[in-house]
C-alpha cells in the first residue's frame, strides 16, 4: 500500500462511471450514514482500488467488489484510510478482472461545524434553533460525505436518494422523482445526473420557502431561501432567468438540465458555489430586500449569481481537468458575469467598475510571492491557495484584454466552438488557446503563454524623444526591485483623442515609432499641455504604465479638461499610484496628480480614489504623523465637491451609481473626520433609532452613518456602540448585521476595538461573519495584532479548516506591515526620503509575513 502514500493524484486502474450514493441525515444527533454503489471500469491489471475519502467511518464488512460479467463478489482482505493523504485503500486477494464492476461500501460520519464537506447550518423558526444538513464540496470535500474519485477529471453520473424527516424539503442537482412517506420519515429519490465531477455533486436538508419562475425553453427556476424570506428572493431570480437565456445564445448551447434550484444558506464560508443545479449562496449574496438592502447589495447580487451560472457552462458543462487550470472556471466566469450584468443592467456601467477586479489582480501579481495563473498543484492541501486574485481577477483580466485584441464577435464564436467540442469533458488552457487561434488566426497561444505560465506583468515606460515614441517594458514589482520577465503586450494608444487608436503587439523589451506615421500626429513642444498620449487604452491591458514627466503632465491637463474617460482616468490614477508605493514616483507627484480629480463625479474613479486616500493615510500615520491633519483636509477637499453635489438625500430618477457614490462618499468624509457629516449622521442615525424606517436614514448611507457613529465613541461613552450592537441583535437581515460589523472596528478608541474583536468570536456572530468586523482604525492595528495572537489557538482551530482563516491574517498582519515588513523607505518628495519600521518584529509575526502581503479572497 505504501506505493499509493504521498501521492498527488489518484492511480488510473480504476475509473468511476456511475455513483448510487443513499445518505442518512439525523439533524439532531448531527450525524449521517450512507452507502454508495460505484460502477466502476477496471482498465489495468491490479489488486488494489484507491479512492478518496476523508472523516468517515467506513464499516468494512460492507465492503465488495462484485464484477457485472461473472457476478463474482470479492471483498477487500484489508481496508485502510490513510487520513494524511485522504485516501482508502482496499487490498484484495486476487487481481481484479478488467471490466465494469460494482464497488459497494458503507459509511458513517459527522455533520460538522466547519461549513464544508457534509455539514450543518443553523437558523431559527418561530424562536426555536433548528439545523439543516448542506453539503460544500469544492475544491476537495465530497470525500467527506462519500468515498470517491475525489478529481474532476473523474467525471461520472450521480444517482442520489436521501432518508430524511417527513416535514423537511430535501433538494439536490436533479429533480425529485420519487417520494416515498413513511410515518415522520420520508424517501426522497432524484433523476440521474448528467456526466459531472465530485465537487460538483449537492444536497441541501431543511425547511425553506421558495420562489419561483421558468425560462422560455421551460427551465425550472427557484430560489429558496428561510421560512418568510421569499420576496428577498425575487430579485435574484429575474436576475437568473434572463442570465440563463442570455447565456443560452451566447454560448450557443443551452443549460444541460432540467431545472435550477438557488438557495441562501445562512452559515457558508465562500460568496457562493456552483452546484450544478443546485447553486448554494451566502444570504448576503443571493437575497434583496426592498427596504433594506443598498445599491451596493443589489449589485452584488446580480453579479455573483450571474457569476454562479456562468458555471453552469465553464466549470460544469466543460470542466478543468486538474485544479492547474482553475483559472478557467473562475476568470471566465468572473469575466463573463460582468458581461450579463452589462446587458441586464446598462446603466451600472460595470464595465467601469470591472476596473476594480483588475486593480486588485495587479495589487496581488505585483508582489515578488505571486504565482502564475497555471500553478502546478501537487496536493489537495494547495488547492485553497489558489483561489485568489490570480486565479480570478488576474484571469478575468486576461481574458478581457485577449478579448479586445481578438475582436468581440470572434471571440464569441471561438469560446462557443470551444464549449461544443468539450462539453461533458475536461480541458486544459490549451484547449481553449487552440479554439481561439483556430478562430481568429491569431498566434493566442504563443501571447497568451506569457501571461499565463508566468507571474507578474510589465510596466510600459512611455518618452517622447524627437517626435520618436519610445516604449519599454520591465517587470512591475510593487516593492521597487527590479524583475526579469518579459511579455507580448497587446499594446493600444491613442493620441490627442479617441478619434484613432493604434493595436500592435510589442514582442521586444524596448521599441520606438515615429509619432507621426504610427498615430498621424505630431506632440508640440514641451511645456505645452496640448498632444497628450494615452496608453492602455481604456484600461484594457493588464499592465501598467509609466510617462515621462511631460507627458504625465500632458495627462493631468486632460483629466482636468474632462478630455479624457473614465476608465482612463481611473487608470492614470491607480498606475501612479502604484509606481508611488513601488518607490518609482514621488507622493507630491501623486498628489499633484490627484488635485487634478477635485470635480470628478464619476463612481468608479472616486472610489479609487478614496481608497487610495486610505492608503496614503495609513503610511502618513506611521511614517509622518505631524502631516495627518494637512493629508486628511487635501483629501476631504477631493471629496467635498461630490459630496454637495449628491447630498445625504437621493433624488428622483438618480442612478444607481449615484446611490452607490453616496454611500462611499460619506463614509470617507466620517472617517477623515469631517465635522459636518458627523453632526448629520449622528442626527440620521438617532432618527433611525426612534424609526426603523425613517426615510432619513435609508440603506445606502447606513454604513457611513454607523462609521461616524463610531468615531465618537469612546470608554466613556459608550452608547454609540451600544445602539448598533442592538440594531444588530434586533434585525434578521444578513446585509444589515454584515454592515454593523463592518463599521464597529473603525472606532479609534482601542478599548472598543478590543471589546468589537472580542464580540467577534462570540457566539452572536456567525463564524462566516467574523471577517466583516476586522477593518480596525489607525489606532487599533497594535492591539488587534496583540488580539490576535492572543486568541491564535481558538481562530486557527475555528477557521483554520478552510480559507477564512487567511482573512485574519490579511486584514490585521498587513496594516502592522504598513505595507513591507521591516524598515522601508517610501519617497514623499524628490529630495526627501522619509524612513521608518514597523512594530518589533517576534518570530509570531515573521511567520505571517508572505501571507499578509500575499493573501487574498473575494
Amino acid at each position: 500500500m505504501e506505493e499509493f502514500k504521498g501521492q498527488p493524484r489518484l492511480p488510473k486502474f480504476a475509473v468511476p462511471k456511475r455513483y448510487d450514493i443513499r445518505l442518512t441525515p439525523d439533524l439532531t444527533s448531527c450525524k449521517f450514514g450512507g452507502s454508495v454503489a460505484i460502477d466502476v471500469d477496471v482498465v489495468g491489471d491490479t489488486k488494489f482500488i484507491v479512492l478518496n475519502a476523508a472523516d468517515l467511518t467506513i464499516n468494512n464488512r460492507s465492503v465488495s467488489f462484485t464484477n457485472k460479467v461473472s457476478s463474482k463478489a470479492l471483498e477487500p482482505t484489508k481496508v485502510e484510510l490513510v487520513e494524511a493523504d485522504e485516501i482508502l485503500v482496499l487490498e484484495f486477494a486476487e487481481t481484479l478482472p478488467t471490466g465494469m464492476g460494482v464497488l459497494a461500501i458503507g459509511f458513517e460520519g459527522v455533520l460538522n461545524d466547519k461549513m464544508k464537506g457534509f455539514y450543518r447550518s443553523s437558523y431559527e423558526l418561530n424562536g426555536e434553533k433548528k439545523n439543516m444538513a448542506v453539503t460544500q464540496f469544492e475544491p476537495a470535500d465530497a470525500r467527506r460525505c462519500f468515498p470517491c474519485w475525489d478529481e474532476p477529471a473523474c467525471k461520472a453520473t450521480f444517482k442520489i436518494t436521501l432518508d430524511v424527516p417527513s416535514e423537511l424539503v430535501a433538494l439536490s442537482n436533479m429533480p425529485v422523482i420519487d417520494e416515498k412517506v413513511d410515518g415522520n420519515m420520508k424517501t426522497v429519490s432524484y433523476q440521474e445526473s448528467p456526466i459531472m465531477s465530485t465537487y460538483l455533486v449537492a444536497v441541501v436538508i431543511g425547511l425553506f420557502d421558495y420562489v419561483e419562475d421558468h425560462t422560455s425553453d421551460g427551465i425550472k427556476v427557484r430560489v429558496y431561501c428561510q421560512v418568510g424570506k421569499a420576496n428577498q428572493g425575487k430579485f435574484a431570480l429575474n436576475v437568473a432567468v434572463k442570465t440563463l437565456e442570455l447565456y443560452k445564445e451566447y454560448f450557443a448551447v443551452p443549460y444541460s438540465l432540467p431545472k435550477l434550484d438557488m438557495i441562501a444558506i445562512p452559515d457558508f464560508a465562500a460568496g457562493a458555489m456552483e452546484n450544478y443545479g443546485l447553486v448554494t449562496y451566502r444570504e448576503t449574496a443571493l437575497l434583496y430586500d426592498d427596504q433594506h438592502s443598498a445599491a451596493a447589495n443589489k449589485q452584488r447580487v446580480a453579479t455573483v449569481v450571474a457569476h454562479e451560472l456562468a458555471h453552469q457552462w465553464f466549470g460544469n458543462l466543460v470542466t478543468m481537468e486538474w485544479w492547474t487550470h482553475l483559472w478557467l472556471n473562475e476568470g471566465f466566469a468572473t469575466w463573463v458575469s460582468y458581461l450579463a450584468a452589462d446587458s441586464l443592467f446598462p446603466e451600472w456601467k460595470i464595465w467601469t467598475q470591472f476596473l476594480d477586479e483588475c486593480t486588485e489582480g495587479l495589487r496581488l501579481d505585483g508582489l515578488a510571492e505571486s504565482h502564475p495563473i497555471e500553478v502546478e498543484v501537487n496536493h489537495t492541501g494547495e488547492i485553497d491557495e489558489i483561489f485568489d486574485a490570480i486565479s480570478y481577477r488576474k484571469g478575468a483580466s486576461v481574458i478581457r484584454m485577449l478579448q479586445n485584441y481578438l475582436g468581440a464577435e470572434c471571440f464569441q464564436r471561438s469560446l462557443a466552438s470551444y464549449i461544443k467540442k468539450y462539453a461533458c469533458s475536461n480541458a486544459k488552457t490549451e484547449d481553449l488557446w487552440a479554439a481561439l487561434e483556430e478562430g481568429s488566426g491569431e498566434p493566442v497561444n504563443k501571447l497568451m503563454n506569457s501571461w499565463t505560465k508566468q507571474k507578474g506583468y510589465p510596466v510600459i515606460s512611455v518618452k517622447v524623444k524627437e517626435e520618436k515614441l519610445e516604449l519599454e517594458q520591465s517587470q512591475f514589482l510593487s516593492s521597487g526591485s527590479p524583475g526579469d520577465g518579459q511579455w507580448i503586450v497587446p499594446i493600444t494608444l491613442c493620441c490627442g483623442s479617441y478619434d484613432v487608436c493604434k493595436n500592435f503587439l510589442l514582442y521586444n523589451k524596448s521599441d520606438s515609432f515615429d509619432i507621426k506615421e504610427l498615430l498621424g500626429c505630431s506632440i508640440s513642444k514641451e511645456g505645452d499641455n496640448g498632444g497628450w498620449i494615452k496608453l492602455n487604452v481604456n484600461q484594457t491591458g493588464f499592465y501598467r504604465v509609466k510617462y515621462d514627466k511631460d507627458l504625465a503632465a500632458r495627462l493631468g491637463y486632460a483629466i482636468e479638461m474632462k478630455q479624457l474617460s473614465e476608465t482612463d482616468r481611473f487608470g492614470i490614477l491607480d498606475d501612479h499610484f502604484a509606481l508611488c508605493m513601488a518607490r518609482q514616483q514621488t507622493l507630491t507627484s501623486l498628489l499633484t496628480l490627484m488635485a487634478s480629480y477635485s470635480e470628478e463625479t464619476e463612481y468608479t474613479v472616486l472610489s479609487n480614489l478614496i481608497t487610495i486616500s486610505y492608503k496614503i493615510g495609513r503610511i502618513a500615520a506611521d511614517a509622518r504623523p505631524e502631516l495627518l491633519d494637512y493629508l486628511k483636509q487635501f483629501f476631504i477637499s477631493l471629496f467635498q465637491n461630490s459630496a454637495e453635489k449628491l447630498g445625504w438625500d437621493s433624488k428622483p430618477g438618480e442612478s444607481h451609481l449615484d446611490a452607490l457614490l453616496r454611500g462611499e462618499i460619506f463614509t470617507a468624509l466620517a472617517l477623515l473626520g469631517h465635522k459636518e457629516t458627523l453632526n448629520e449622521a449622528s442626527k440620521r442615525f438617532h432618527a433611525f433609532l426612534a424609526d426603523r424606517t425613517t426615510p432619513l436614514l435609508p440603506p445606502d448611507i447606513r454604513k457611513a452613518a454607523y462609521v461616524a457613529v463610531m468615531q465618537k465613541v469612546s470608554a466613556s461613552d459608550r452608547s454609540g456602540y451600544e445602539s448598533l450592537l442592538r440594531v444588530y441583535r434586533e434585525t434578521d437581515l444578513s446585509q444589515e448585521k454584515t454592515r454593523i460589523l463592518s463599521s464597529l472596528a473603525s472606532c479609534p478608541d482601542v478599548n472598543i476595538v478590543l471589546e468589537v474583536l472580542n464580540f467577534l468570536l462570540s457566539s452572536e456572530v456567525r463564524s462566516q461573519d467574523a471577517v466583516y468586523g476586522l477593518a480596525v482604525s489607525i489606532e487599533g492595528r497594535e492591539t488587534a495584532w496583540k488580539w490576535l495572537k492572543d486568541n491564535w489557538d481558538h481562530i486557527s482551530k475555528t477557521w483554520g479548516s478552510g480559507f477564512l482563516i487567511t482573512r485574519f491574517i490579511s486584514s490585521i498582519v498587513s496594516p502592522v506591515c504598513c505595507l513591507h515588513l521591516s524598515n522601508y523607505v517610501f519617497r514623499f518628495s524628490t529630495l526627501t526620503y522619509v524612513h521608518f519600521k514597523c512594530f518589533p518584529l517576534d518570530p509570531f509575526f515573521v511567520s505571517f509575513c508572505c501571507l499578509a502581503c500575499s493573501v487574498c479572497f473575494i
